[in-house]
C-alpha cells in the first residue's frame, strides 16, 4: 500500500517538476545584465558579441534552448558552465555534499534544541521558564541568520581577539578542524528552524495534553514523564514532522549567505557566484537539484506519517 501511494505521489510530482524546470530556466534570463558582455567586457565589438553568443547557443529562440536543455536533463546532463567549461554535474558532485552536511548539522541542532525545549515549555505552561523559552523562540525567529553570523565573527574578534574558523578543511585532511568549521555555521542556520519547531511542539503538545485519554492516564497514576513522552508526544509530533519537511529546504536556502560568510565551498556559494556571473547552466542546475530535493523530502515526510501514527491510511 505504501509503495503504491509513493508511486502515485511520484506521478503527481512530474508535472510539478516540469513547471519548476520552466521557471528555473526562465528566471535567470530575467536577471539584469548580459553574460556575453560580462565575458568580453565593455571593449568588445558587436561582431565579437554575436560570435560568442552563437558559440554559446544563446542566439537561438528561448523555447529551443529550453527543450534542448530539458532533453539533456532527462539524460542526466546539466550542461557546462559558460565560464569554466566544466560539467555542472561534476561541480555539484564536489559541492553538494558540503551543503547537505551543513544542512543536516543545522537540522540536528534544530531538533536537539526544539523538541526538549518545546516539551519542557508545554509541561511548565505559563511558568517563568515557559515565558523565557517563548521569548527566546520569538527572538530566534526575528534575528536574521546573516546578521547573527556577522556579529559572531566581528564582536569576538574585537573583544577577545578570537574569530571562528573560516576557509575550508577537507574531512579526510583534518576531521577535527573540519567539524569545528561546520558547527558554528550549522548552529546559526538551525536557530530559526529550532524556534519555529519549538513553538509548534509546545502548541501541539498542549492540545494533546487536554485530550480525554491523557486525563485517563493521569487518573491511573502514571508519572509525568510517562504521560508526556509515551502517551502525548507521539500524537503531537505529526504536525511538527510536517513543519520539519518545510524547514529543510529553507535551511538549504539559508546556506547561500552562510557559506559565503564562512568561506565554505558548497553548492549555495557556487550558486551565488554563478548569479553574479550570469552563468545560466549553473543557476539552472543548482535550482533544479534544490527543487528535486524538496519533492523527495515531501515524499519522505508523507511516508513517515504512517510510522508515527498507524491510524493514517493511504
Amino acid at each position: 500500500m505504501l509503495r503504491r501511494y509513493l508511486a502515485k505521489r511520484l506521478l503527481v510530482a512530474i508535472p510539478s517538476l516540469l513547471i519548476a524546470s520552466l521557471i528555473v530556466f526562465t528566471l535567470p534570463r530575467l536577471i539584469p545584465g548580459d553574460v556575453v558582455q560580462l565575458m568580453l567586457e565593455e571593449k568588445a565589438y558587436a561582431k565579437d558579441i554575436e560570435e560568442l553568443r552563437a558559440k554559446l547557443g544563446l542566439n537561438r529562440p528561448l523555447y529551443v534552448q529550453y527543450f534542448e536543455w530539458l532533453g539533456q536533463v532527462v539524460r542526466g546532463d546539466l550542461g557546462e558552465s559558460l565560464w569554466t567549461k566544466r560539467p555542472v554535474l561534476e561541480e555539484l558532485g564536489r559541492r553538494l555534499p558540503i551543503t547537505l552536511e551543513l544542512a543536516l548539522y543545522a537540522l540536528a541542532f534544530a531538533l536537539l534544541i526544539a523538541i526538549p525545549v518545546g516539551v519542557l515549555a508545554a509541561a511548565r505552561q505559563d511558568s517563568i521558564a515557559d515565558l523565557i523559552m517563548r521569548s527566546a523562540a520569538i527572538l530566534g525567529l526575528s534575528v536574521p541568520g546573516f546578521w547573527l553570523a556577522t556579529l559572531l565573527i566581528v564582536l569576538p574578534a574585537i573583544w577577545w581577539g578570537w574569530r571562528p574558523v573560516t576557509g575550508f578543511v577537507e574531512l579526510s585532511q583534518d576531521p577535527i578542524a573540519h567539524m569545528r568549521q561546520m558547527l558554528l555555521p550549522a548552529l546559526i542556520l538551525g536557530i530559526a528552524a529550532a524556534a519555529a519547531l519549538m513553538r509548534l511542539t509546545r502548541g501541539m503538545l498542549l492540545e494533546v495534553l487536554r485530550q480525554d485519554y491523557v486525563r485517563t492516564a493521569w487518573a491511573k497514576g502514571l508519572g509525568e514523564s510517562a504521560v508526556i513522552m509515551k502517551h502525548s508526544l507521539r500524537n503531537g509530533i505529526i504536525p511538527v514532522v510536517t513543519l520539519l519537511g518545510t524547514q529543510l529546504p529553507q535551511i538549504i536556502g539559508g546556506t547561500v549567505i552562510i557559506e559565503t560568510i564562512f568561506g565554505l565551498p558548497g553548492m549555495s556559494r557556487f550558486l551565488f557566484d554563478a548569479i553574479n556571473q550570469r552563468d545560466y547552466p549553473v543557476i539552472q542546475g543548482v535550482n533544479l537539484v534544490v527543487v528535486s530535493t524538496v519533492v523527495l523530502i515531501n515524499l519522505a515526510v508523507d511516508a513517515l506519517y504512517a510510522v508515527l501514527d498507524p491510524r493514517i491510511r493511504y
